[in-house]
């Protein structure tokens, strides 16, 4: 599959430039169904996805994509819109419910984390009460009060980083699914 980009701008918003000998390169070929309901090969999907991380966020894409004059005026082509368009918001759909998924485990490791920590800042008063103030109650309490906030570093964590990646890809999807698609044949000279 020989692909190309520009990543120009030009009218109508930035543009991701593909050049295929047939349309079908863009598509699994492992996939039985027809083009409109196929899924994108994974080279294509992560080619298209790369280059439109690298355009201005503030613009709208474009998809264009050189093919053969035959190819250009086939059904595929008619059909490529639709298909990218699917393609991308079952993407986005996807990384929504990944988003959830992560918010569900973030609430649930937080109860944990604040149980446990409930439960170190508890045993740290035990074992001050038990052995009286000196180094070695301080040494035990201290160890469970670190133990406590370690156990809630993956919520804090989940709450304050890692949902921004998947909500960045998200919007990244809903961008490729809302591009423009232009077909547009090769001149045989080129």
């Amino acid at each position: 599959m020989a692909m190309s980009e520009s990543g120009v701008e030009l009218e109508g918003g930035a543009a991701i430039e593909l050049r295929l000998e047939e349309l079908s390169q863009l598509f699994d070929p492992f996939d039985p169904f027809p083009i409109p309901t196929r899924d994108l090969a994974k080279s294509a999907e992560e080619f298209i996805v790369g280059w439109a991380r690298e355009l201005p966020r503030d613009q709208a894409l474009r998809i264009v994509v050189h093919v053969s004059a035959g190819e250009a005026k086939g059904a595929a082509a008619a059909e490529l819109a639709g298909a990218l368009r699917r393609h991308f918001s079952y993407r986005a759909e996807r990384m929504t419910g990944d988003l959830h998924e992560l918010f569900r485990i973030g609430r649930l490791s937080l109860l944990i984390g604040l149980a446990v920590l409930g439960g170190c800042l508890l045993g740290g008063r035990l074992v001050n009460d038990a052995f009286g103030p000196g180094d070695v109650s301080s040494f035990f309490a201290e160890g469970l009060i670190i133990l406590g906030w370690v156990a809630n570093w993956r919520p804090i964590e989940i709450f304050l980083y890692d949902w921004w990646p998947l909500t960045q890809r998200r919007r990244l999807y809903l961008r490729l699914a809302g591009a423009k698609v232009e077909v547009r044949p090769v001149c045989e000279g080129r």
